[in-house]
């Protein structure tokens, strides 16, 4: 029991970090689409992983009881993966050192009320932050945290496995068999 409630709460986190990749990187193919360019293969391997990730995570948390009669098989789908997720974020590694986001200060300001204005020699702090890269970035990390959900699930259901082969129940069926001895 305790299997199953943890394979069901590791497949929500799978689901609630595969939403958003697929939204991120859904974004970035239909940008290269609509510019008639071909996407990239660091965006399409992870978005192609992620599609599959996101049915797979669904289907085997609607199927749950099939999901714990097959869990070997399960196991090594999540386990192929896994290695997907690998691949992704592989051909993903080169956004892992860019700078999405920076600091800048202006000595400057002007507030305009009506027609009154104000000005002065205040810092003022804005964050720059480059769209592009920021959803790359997180579509890495979401990568790699999937890499490592998908690993706990495929452990699981190795686990629960195990333990269901040690809860076999023995059957054994009696018949009886009665004779009688017609007097004609």
């Amino acid at each position: 029991m305790i299997g199953g409630l943890l394979f069901s709460f590791w497949r929500f986190m799978e689901i609630i970090t595969l939403i958003p990749t697929l939204g991120m990187l859904a974004y970035f193919v239909h940008q290269y689409q609509r510019s008639n360019l071909l996407t990239p293969n660091d965006i399409l391997v992870l978005f192609i992983v992620s599609v599959l990730a996101a049915a797979w995570a669904i289907l085997t948390v609607l199927r749950r009881k099939s999901t714990r009669d097959s869990a070997i098989f399960v196991s090594f789908i999540d386990l192929c993966f896994v290695g997907a997720f690998i691949a992704g974020v592989y051909e993903l590694r080169n956004i892992a050192n860019a700078d999405c986001s920076n600091f800048s200060t202006d000595s400057r300001f002007s507030v305009t009320i009506d027609n009154n204005s104000i000005n002065g020699d205040a810092p003022s702090v804005r964050l720059n932050t480059n769209k592009e890269c920021a959803m790359r970035k997180a579509s890495f990390a979401f990568g790699i945290m999937n890499c490592i959900f998908f690993a706990i699930t495929a452990f699981l259901l190795l686990f629960m496995h195990r333990k269901r082969k040690d809860d076999r129940e023995v059957v054994t069926k009696e018949t009886y068999r009665r004779r009688s001895h017609d007097s004609r």
